[in-house]
């Protein structure tokens, strides 16, 4: 990618958000040339297969669907079905993210209902700093749920879920919601700015 006309360089930015998130991770942590990260409720761990690269295996956390809520508007609530986080930042599911090169930026929805978003990342801070990485730099914002989108996207406050195949909540209200969707998107383009450098007036 760092060979493409329209690639700068000499490193990129990822972002991801969700599952793409956590992929972004992994590719900070394993990749070189990989400058600046952002996570949008990403969760820091592998989900429900192993992860191989080389000679690492990173094995699945894994879910527990007896766990499920049903909502009041009849829809399912999972932000409780993933395992606990036995042994904390040292558990062996989590993505080494102590090895990325570059900055890691988590943005997080309080009120995210796909997982426990919030945790996830003080537990990333924590496994940063006990591998003399620093704190990391998170970002919560309350009454938000999990889809942090570009500003003025409309709120997805529930959908199908792809691997369940059905309905699920994803948190948020609207208004704090909206809000939080402007200022992550300023946070993060003054944070891949710092990192990788101005942006070309398009």
């Amino acid at each position: 990618m760092t060979q493409h006309f329209l690639v700068k360089g000499p490193g990129i930015g990822l972002l991801g958000i969700s599952l793409g998130a956590d992929i972004c991770l992994s590719m900070a942590s394993f990749l070189k040339n990989i400058s600046a990260t952002v996570s949008i409720n990403g969760s820091g761990f592998n989900g429900n297969k192993p992860i191989y690269y080389k000679e690492t295996s990173i094995p699945p956390l894994g879910h527990d669907l007896r766990r499920m809520k049903v909502a009041f508007s009849g829809l399912l609530d999972i932000v409780d079905i993933r395992n606990d986080i036995v042994g904390g930042y040292e558990n062996p599911c989590m993505i080494p993210i102590e090895k990325a090169q570059g900055p890691i930026l988590f943005i997080v929805g309080q009120d995210d209902h796909n997982w426990r978003s919030e945790l996830y990342a003080q537990i990333a801070s924590e496994r940063l700093q006990a591998h003399g990485k620093g704190k990391a730099q998170i970002i919560s914002y309350p009454g938000t749920g999990h889809y942090i989108e570009p500003p003025y996207f409309p709120m997805c406050p529930a959908s199908l879920h792809r691997l369940l195949d059905k309905p699920v909540i994803w948190g948020g209200e609207p208004r704090a919601h909206s809000k939080a969707q402007i200022d992550a998107w300023k946070q993060i383009l003054t944070f891949f700015s710092k990192h990788l450098g101005a942006f070309p007036k398009l």
